[in-house]
C-alpha cells in the first residue's frame, strides 16, 4: 500500500508531516529522515487493528474491503 505524506518545515525548527487519507496521521521530527521515520511508524499504529473492534453489537454487518 502506498499513501502520500507531507512534509513541512515547522517555523519552529524540524519538520511535521502529515497523511490526508489518514484524518489525525501526524508526526514531526527535528530532520527530515526522522520526520519520515514517525510518520510510518504513525502510519501503522493508524493502521492496527484495536481490541475494541472485535465488540461487535448483534445487528452489525462487517464485510471486507480491498484498497
Amino acid at each position: 500500500m502506498k499513501l502520500r505524506a507531507i512534509l513541512q518545515k515547522s517555523e519552529e525548527g524540524g519538520y511535521t508531516a502529515y497523511v490526508p487519507s489518514l484524518p489525525g496521521c501526524i508526526s514531526e521530527g527535528n530532520t527530515r529522515r526522522e520526520a519520515l521515520q514517525n510518520i510510518r511508524e504513525a502510519i501503522g499504529l493508524y493502521l492496527e487493528p484495536v481490541e475494541d473492534d472485535d465488540h461487535l453489537s448483534p445487528d452489525a454487518e462487517v464485510t471486507e474491503i480491498a484498497i
